[in-house]
């Protein structure tokens, strides 16, 4: 995957099939995934099984890794994305 700034996912992270919550059905979860739980489709070797399918969520291919998102590291990533999913949730401080 890559980005407008051609940056690339770091290896093994798969921090954005954590963090974030997915409100539309994916393949293994019909009704979405919650914040915070490992997708159904990431991989041992945290890639995704359903990039570039058609059944891949609008969400996930609309999510590109960026400096600020990423981060140095997985646990950076991580966190970054966690704040960005409280920031955005319904009922959130930042509705």
């Amino acid at each position: 995957m890559t980005c407008q700034s051609h940056l690339a996912c770091r290896e093994g992270c798969g921090a954005c099939c954590i963090a974030p919550s997915i409100a539309s059905p994916l393949p293994g979860m019909p009704a979405g995934k919650p914040a915070g739980v490992r997708c159904a489709q990431l991989l041992p070797d945290a890639k995704c099984a359903v990039f570039g399918r058609s059944d891949r969520p609008a969400f996930c291919g609309s999510l590109q890794p960026s400096a600020e998102m990423c981060g140095d590291s997985r646990e950076s990533a991580l966190r970054w994305l966690t704040q960005l999913e409280i920031l955005t949730a319904p009922g959130g401080p930042g509705a």
